[in-house]
């Protein structure tokens, strides 16, 4: 999990947690969870070390129990030209070999978590066999895939982040017992 050093105005260090953000104004001193959803943990009486403690606690509760959050989009955007969904462009006219003959098909952004996002093709027909059946049952096989390339992607971010917890709570059981890890 990405962290990040926070110091003080007092001088005290921090190693922070990405979802855990510092808030010092006049009148507001204390910690903020920031993952889906936020959560206030002010300073008071015990001081910063406590609120800070019980912040990321609560981050890693989340993180437990919460789907990672992720930026694909849901909506199409409000300049796509056609009405089909996210991450499905078409149809597109493409020749094959070597120009002698054409087909139709729907190009499926396919995204992968770690990994480059693929383009994947599903064929609707050529000139001569392109139907308006063909075309819905070439569009539902492109909504199926994507959908279960961005359900994939999700479990994956959320088994990836929940994996980066469990690394930073043993490396903060390890320095709170004075030990270290390698």
């Amino acid at each position: 999990m990405k962290t990040r050093e926070v110091t003080l105005t007092s001088g005290e260090k921090f190693t922070v947690p990405q979802g855990v953000q510092r808030l010092d104004s006049k009148t507001t001193r204390g910690w903020q969870v920031r993952y889906q959803g936020t959560r206030y943990f002010p300073d008071g009486e015990p001081g910063p070390h406590k609120s800070f403690q019980a912040a990321t606690r609560e981050l890693l509760k989340r993180i437990a129990s919460m789907p990672a959050p992720v930026s694909i989009r849901r909506e199409p955007s409000p300049l796509k030209g056609s009405d089909l969904p996210p991450g499905i462009s078409g149809p597109i006219l493409e020749s094959r070999r070597g120009g002698k003959s054409q087909a139709a098909v729907f190009s499926v952004l396919v995204p992968r978590f770690g990994a480059t996002n693929l383009v994947k093709k599903v064929h609707i027909g050529t000139p001569n066999t392109y139907t308006q059946a063909r075309f819905e049952a070439a569009l539902d096989k492109a909504m199926k895939l994507r959908h279960a390339s961005v359900a994939k992607y999700e479990a994956d971010a959320t088994k990836a982040r929940r994996r980066a917890a469990v690394a930073m709570k043993k490396a903060q059981k390890a320095l709170a017992s004075g030990t270290s890890t390698p």
